[in-house]
């Protein structure tokens, strides 16, 4: 049993089909010691490496799909490591043993909510890219006025200094005073693409709460800090929408679905948010005086 190179290597997370294919054009992917060459197939028991660095794999075949939600508190940051020593959204992650979790999209740090994880990075490429158009939802609190033309602005469009940006639907959910909660819509995942939008009618996001990933929303009994799995129908759903072909080995099985059931029914309590985390590990120890 094989399977081509640059597909092993997308699905394992390092990167889109195509740019494997040109990592694999500059020379920098080996096969048991040897420079590989585009559309070449591996087996199982192949050595290979990226750059000199060892890649651990399996063949699809073998390789169950899996996908997480991680409810994700402000301040903690989307990235594995942080050399200031702010948490990740990774800390909380469960371990997956020969693979890595990859990271559909981002969250800035000072927002919350729905972040997808999956062990199949070709899953997360096409979640990711924009010509897939894949919606994200979102709760955001605006301080100031949306006036009928500014809600209308938004809608039709408007350019941004990467270029034109605009929100699929608009609505108003509620709030008080100068704080209003809207929810809305956009099909790509430009960096604080949310926020600048509102920011081009001069409003500012006090509150921003990813709600919705195409076809998977935030459920209700997640809370922050935590994470649960998907099962076989949802990760199909989700598949089916960027057109990937559905897999045997997909979703919960054994203890982990068991797992999932007691948490559905019984859920974890929320984690300390990202600030208060950070604030705890800045504290100093309290040491006894000496004389």
């Amino acid at each position: 049993m094989s399977e081509k190179l640059q597909k092993v290597l997308a699905r394992v997370g390092l990167g889109s089909r195509r740019h494997m294919e040109e990592a694999i054009i500059q020379g920098r992917v080996s096969v048991n010691g040897k420079i590989a060459e585009i559309g070449q197939r591996i087996e199982a028991t192949d050595e290979l490496r990226v750059d000199g660095r060892r890649v651990d794999f399996a063949l699809e075949e073998e390789t169950r799909r899996r996908v997480i939600i991680y409810y994700k508190p402000e301040g903690e940051i989307c990235s594995r490591q942080d050399p200031e020593g702010r948490p990740t959204v990774f800390d909380n992650l469960p371990n997956l043993r020969g693979e890595r979790w990859v990271m559909v999209g981002r969250l800035d740090i000072n927002s919350s909510g729905l972040l997808l994880f999956t062990n199949d990075g070709e899953l997360a490429n096409r979640l990711m890219h924009p010509s897939n158009e894949v919606e994200r939802e979102y709760a955001v609190r605006v301080m100031g006025e949306v006036t009928p033309t500014a809600r209308q602005a938004l809608l039709d469009g408007v350019t941004l200094d990467d270029g034109p940006a605009k929100f699929e639907s608009f609505t108003e959910v509620g709030g008080e005073g100068i704080n209003r909660w809207y929810q809305v819509v956009v099909k790509e995942g430009r960096n604080r693409e949310v926020r600048r939008l509102f920011e081009s009618q001069g409003l500012r996001v006090s509150r921003l709460l990813r709600i919705r990933y195409g076809t998977v929303s935030l459920p209700r009994q997640l809370h922050t800090g935590r994470w649960i799995e998907l099962d076989k129908d949802e990760i199909d759903g989700i598949t089916a929408l960027v057109k990937l072909k559905p897999r045997v080995g997909t979703g919960l099985y054994g203890l982990a679905k068991r797992r999932a059931e007691k948490m559905q029914e019984n859920p974890l309590p929320a984690r300390r948010g990202g600030f208060l985390r950070q604030q705890k590990r800045d504290v100093p120890e309290k040491r006894g005086h000496h004389e």
